[in-house]
């Protein structure tokens, strides 16, 4: 009996703590009011090139995946980490559905500073 008492309540501190770690939620955007110059770009080639497939400011997907705080997680839906250079991959080559884009080197970086005031 002592067992199964002790083996109840670690179930139920196990399931406590996966629910108060679901329940975290990600780092907010950075405000358009406070975007640098490039950053602004970036958010005029995302509406261009991108937003017709995701959210910029949610993980709901659209037709991709949502895309807050992408830049600040470990790993992006793929697994793969999100670094600059992983992503630069992703956005000129594709990905599964996602097509390649054709974007301009400046608009590139503009595009990955937007991305990182996800």
């Amino acid at each position: 009996m002592r067992i199964y008492s002790l083996t109840s309540l670690t179930i139920c501190v196990a399931g406590l703590a996966l629910g108060l770690a679901g329940c975290r939620s990600l780092p907010e955007s950075k405000p358009a009011s406070e975007w640098t110059p490039q950053e602004a770009r970036g958010a005029e080639v995302f509406q261009a090139k991108c937003a017709r497939c995701h959210n910029p400011t949610t993980t709901r997907p659209l037709n991709g995946p949502g895309l807050q705080a992408m830049t600040k997680v470990k790993a992006m839906p793929s697994g793969a980490p999100p670094t600059d250079e992983r992503l630069t991959y992703v956005i000129l080559h594709g990905r599964g559905m996602m097509p390649g884009t054709q974007v301009a080197d400046d608009q590139l970086q503009d595009l990955l500073a937007y991305l990182h005031t996800l």
